[in-house]
């Protein structure tokens, strides 16, 4: 009897133990009582902040807006493409290339379908790619970094080049240096430092990646993934960032913070309010705006504003969407995915300020 009891007797004295999290549930139910008896509008008034801080974005941008529709599009788009062998005419085009540079060729995978479609679409496609062509951890991280310098969608990228028109800046330099030669320059960096396991493959050893499924399957099949990324990735990836971003705001933390990313935009050459917005809403909505401001802005702080806009941003699709896509279609994990994603955002802020002191005044009639 006694040895059959020991088990439940040391459960027992388990459970009595307080662990730190029953601590803070004490504090936060003494904290809320105080609230609901001495404030209660305050809990309303933070919901209310909170609300108005999501619902502009998940609703106005995703839900009622072409952003939303353009995502279901942009995965239609890619798949088709895949199915019409895209994908295996980008790896023989950059197999020699990457294998010079002992790196798997299917990390530049992300970074085409996040020009010619969108960032999620990328994720959802490239990710089971890099797993079927065997590319490693350190390769798949190579290309979620590499994805972050690429425009999020096609969009961005023509908006853009209409904004460089209007302050006439030569476009075909900055095109070169900030979107096509990052795809081979950041893989490369990043496997010679912090991602090293990388390793050289022969166009033989890589299977082919076009599916065989019928082109009205390919079609339907990609509009309900592209609606069901939309509802059940992006759109709580989104609600769970701006979450955060309505309470800093209810304690009165994010102006300051919003104050201070203005000043470091400026410093970095980049036009405050746009970046902000490419930073914190949309870059194709950036870009938009960028043409509106020809006469008020000095032409030098667009070149920075463009290839800034010209990224895996806004921060909720690095801390939300981007991690949420690639945990579920790549061997990445979540943080393993928003460490990835971080690194790259830290080169193209890099490489938006390198470039709009570098090149501004040879681009900038």
């Amino acid at each position: 009897m006694k040895k059959e009891q020991a088990p439940s007797f040391k459960k027992k004295k388990d459970r009595e133990k307080w662990q730190p999290f029953e601590v803070i549930g004490i504090l936060l139910v003494a904290g809320s009582l105080m609230v609901l008896i001495f404030d209660p509008n305050s809990l309303a008034n933070f919901f209310n902040t909170v609300i108005a801080e999501v619902k502009p974005v998940v609703v106005d941008i995703f839900l009622t807006s072409e952003v939303g529709i353009a995502i279901i599009i942009s995965v239609i788009f890619g798949r088709i493409l895949e199915r019409m062998g895209f994908t295996d005419g980008l790896i023989r085009i950059f197999v020699p290339v990457m294998k010079w540079l002992n790196i798997n060729p299917s990390v530049i995978v992300p970074s085409a379908y996040n020009i010619l479609g969108d960032i999620n679409a990328a994720g959802k496609i490239a990710g089971p790619i890099l797993v079927k062509a065997k590319a490693t951890k350190s390769e798949q991280k190579i290309a979620v970094a590499t994805m972050i310098q690429s425009p999020q969608s096609f969009a961005t990228l023509v908006l853009g080049l209409i904004a460089l028109a209007v302050f006439n800046i030569k476009a075909f330099p900055l095109i070169l240096f900030a979107i096509f030669l990052p795809i081979i320059v950041v893989p490369y960096l990043l496997s010679v430092t912090i991602y090293r396991d990388t390793k050289r493959v022969a166009l033989e050893e890589l299977p082919r990646f076009t599916p065989k499924t019928r082109f009205l399957q390919t079609i339907f099949s990609s509009s309900k993934e592209g609606a069901e990324l939309l509802f059940l990735i992006i759109i709580p990836a989104v609600a769970a960032v701006f979450f955060f971003i309505g309470a800093l705001k209810y304690f009165g933390i994010w102006d300051a913070i919003e104050s201070g990313l203005s000043t470091i935009l400026t410093l970095m050459s980049i036009e405050p309010s746009t970046g902000i917005v490419s930073i914190l809403a949309a870059p194709t909505l950036a870009v938009a705006q960028l043409s509106e401001l020809a006469s008020t802005v000095d032409p030098r702080l667009i070149v920075g504003s463009f290839v800034l806009a010209n990224s895996g941003l806004p921060l909720s699709v690095i801390f939300g969407q981007v991690p949420a896509t690639w945990a579920e279609s790549s061997s990445l994990t979540e943080k393993e995915t928003v460490k990835a994603a971080i690194v790259g955002m830290i080169i193209r802020l890099a490489t938006a300020w390198a470039l709009a002191v570098l090149l501004t005044p040879f681009l900038v009639n």
